[in-house]
């Protein structure tokens, strides 16, 4: 098969790293629209857009530690080396995904400052028609491959929700995505919207820099962590006025900046609708297992579930198409695949989640990788990544301020300890 790899990230190198691993006699091409490999672990001062006139992709901002152990970080045959702590810095990710391109002599394969503008299905035979821009020569060209891995990432376009008072509101107003350092909220009154991760995390990095942080949320979960004097926990921001934020409590506050950590939009702005994906409510669909498209089987989109172990998880998706796309496995009737996605749908909302958290794992991602392999006949994924994720996600929401101390050990499949 002659496959296509969109982006050059943890997901795409995933890819890269099985279509030539030699078990099939695939041809490969990575389409990078940046200058280096790594996804949004590339760290760039700029915001906004770049000087081809696209947008800047990385949302890393400069101090970015993980919040996950790098013993759930690795892939499954390239772990994260040994070392000192558990944590590791956005530089350190960057190394390894650099080391584990060197190892698998990926390069080859990848074209950088190749942008892709619009996939489509071939007319008249089974193939894809990919248009892509060769950023530094300014040459378009239209190139066919059999089949498509999207790993494009789904960190890059902003979700800003909608506030009466947005427009009149006279203070400074920026997403995470254009967030780099704490410095612009010196001596500033700041709210954080949403206690998410990256919410939670940026409110304690710019309460040191900031006069008073207010981080708004409608989260039931009592928070454990004990914050900084600083910091003062508020309900949903309702509306904005010219200098204040109106919360759901009915309280006011004057503050200089709305510091939305509002999360992202799944995006690809290259599918053209005959592909047969959409977006739905933040839901990419019609999709089977999350993964690959029902109304055309050699398109998949690796790495839309969040909460996971995620380069591990790109690594097994990346296995059970490429074992479906080469006839070891057949792909069930089209109305098979598309009751299989509305019965998760139907049994995600009895659990009370909204169509746009259709894609989060957490706790559930045991069970996702167990499917994925037993329905692929491929190797799993330990359960001890899963049990050490949940436990990291725990220890995150408890003691926020400290949890990155925190040292583990993997000992086999089921087990690890705390060092």
């Amino acid at each position: 098969m002659k496959i296509a790899v969109i982006g050059a990230g943890a997901a795409g190198l995933a890819a890269l790293r099985h279509c030539i691993s030699g078990t099939y006699n695939d041809q490969v091409v990575c389409y990078e629209k940046t200058d280096q490999i790594g996804g949004t672990w590339v760290y760039r001062e700029e915001t906004g857009s770049d000087k081809y006139g696209l947008s800047i992709h990385t949302s890393m901002y400069k101090s970015l530690r993980t919040n996950l152990p790098k013993e759930v970080m690795g892939y499954p045959d390239f772990p994260i080396p040994e070392g000192a702590a558990s944590y590791l810095s956005r530089t350190e990710i960057l190394d390894f995904l650099n080391s584990y391109c060197d190892h698998f002599a990926l390069r080859p394969y990848i074209r950088l400052l190749h942008h892709v503008e619009l996939v489509e299905p071939a007319v008249g035979d089974r193939k894809w028609s990919i248009k892509v821009r060769d950023l530094q020569r300014d040459i378009v060209r239209i190139e066919s491959f059999d089949a498509i891995m999207v790993c494009n990432g789904h960190y890059f376009e902003p979700r800003i929700p909608n506030i009466p008072g947005q427009n009149i509101f006279i203070g400074k107003q920026i997403h995470s995505h254009d967030y780099r350092v704490p410095e612009i909220f010196d001596g500033k009154t700041v709210v954080v919207m949403g206690a998410g991760p990256s919410g939670m995390d940026l409110a304690l990095e710019i309460s040191k820099n900031a006069n008073r942080v207010l981080l708004s949320h409608h989260m039931t979960d009592t928070i454990a962590t004990v914050f900084p004097e600083n910091i003062v926990q508020k309900a949903d921001v309702v509306e904005l006025t010219e200098r204040e934020a109106v919360f759901a409590n009915g309280t006011k506050e004057q503050i200089d900046v709305v510091f939305y950590c509002t999360g992202y939009k799944y995006s690809f702005p290259f599918l053209a609708e005959s592909c047969g994906v959409r977006v739905d409510s933040n839901m990419v669909t019609p999709l089977w297992k999350h993964l690959v498209s029902i109304e055309n089987t050699t398109l998949a989109l690796i790495g839309l579930p969040y909460y996971v172990c995620a380069f591990s998880m790109f690594d097994l998706q990346v296995r059970f198409v490429l074992r479906h796309w080469h006839g070891e496995r057949q792909f069930p009737a089209r109305a098979d695949m598309l009751r299989s996605e509305a019965e998760e749908v139907a049994r995600r909302a009895e659990r009370g989640l909204q169509k746009r958290h259709f894609h989060m794992m957490g706790p559930e991602q045991g069970h996702y990788y167990d499917d994925l392999a037993n329905v692929a006949g491929v190797t799993p994924l330990p359960p001890v990544l899963t049990k050490l994720h949940n436990e990291s996600s725990m220890r995150f929401m408890d003691d926020l301020v400290h949890y990155r101390q925190d040292r583990y050990k993997i000992l086999d499949d089921y087990n690890y300890v705390q060092l």
